[in-house]
């Protein structure tokens, strides 16, 4: 059985070379197939259906293809304590049949919060096997982005909502530091990943000034400029 698993590991490594390495190959396999995830996860996010429904083809086929080549083997470290492995990749596969019939049918908007379950459950994979990559500081990030994005226009329009506004920029501004710091250095030596990174931290700093001076029109003008940063940096390396 030793054996087994150590050809298995190798074939990955082999079948999915990535610049990216984790600790284990499945890892990195699993972080190749993300990346044509990230692409159908902002396509659905757009107006066109057919870029979406090939965005969306092209990630469920990325996937069936990674399940195909773990299927039928042994599960290897450090997934293999964890029952619910298997159960978690079909549960991804399920998904995608769900976005690819809602694209299908031209609903863009559902499709994207059904995908919105494949970086959850990927996510949870990782964290049951004490597995981190530097896509889990792009989602702590991300959600942290999406609660100020949702309170602030609300924080703004209360007469004492400023300062819990402010604080909310203080933890997002944290989790952008934590970008920078926890970047692999395959990353880091990438020239379009600093610049994209450097375009968020950009627009953290005007977000981080305006919180500073509790200026409430700088502040909401400057909410606008994280997102789209962000998902830029996101799609090509999240």
């Amino acid at each position: 059985m030793r054996l087994t698993h150590t050809l298995l590991t190798a074939a990955l490594a082999a079948a999915f070379a990535s610049p990216l390495q984790a600790a284990d190959a499945v890892t990195d396999a699993i972080q190749v197939a993300y990346a044509p995830y990230r692409a159908a996860l902002s396509r659905t996010n757009g107006k066109s259906v057919p870029e979406a429904r090939q965005a969306v083809l092209q990630a469920q086929s990325a996937w069936q293809d990674l399940v195909q080549r773990l299927g039928g083997q042994p599960v290897v470290a450090p997934y293999d304590r964890d029952a619910a492995f298997r159960a978690t990749l079909a549960q991804v596969s399920k998904v995608y049949e769900q976005a690819a019939a809602e694209v299908g049918d031209g609903q863009l908007p559902a499709a994207h919060a059904t995908l919105e379950a494949v970086r959850e459950q990927l996510a949870d994979l990782r964290r049951r096997n004490q597995v981190v990559v530097f896509s889990d500081h792009m989602n702590a990030f991300h959600a942290e982005m999406e609660h100020l994005l949702a309170d602030g226009p609300k924080a703004l329009a209360e007469p004492q909502g400023l300062p819990r506004l402010v604080a909310r920029v203080g933890a997002l501004d944290h989790l952008a530091g934590r970008l920078r710091q926890e970047a692999p250095s395959a990353l880091k030596s990438q020239p379009e990943f600093d610049a994209l990174l450097q375009a968020l931290e950009g627009s953290m700093g005007q977000l981080k000034t305006a919180a500073l001076a509790m200026d409430a029109a700088a502040l909401r003008d400057a909410m606008g400029k994280v997102k789209p940063a962000y998902s830029k940096l996101f799609i090509r390396f999240g």
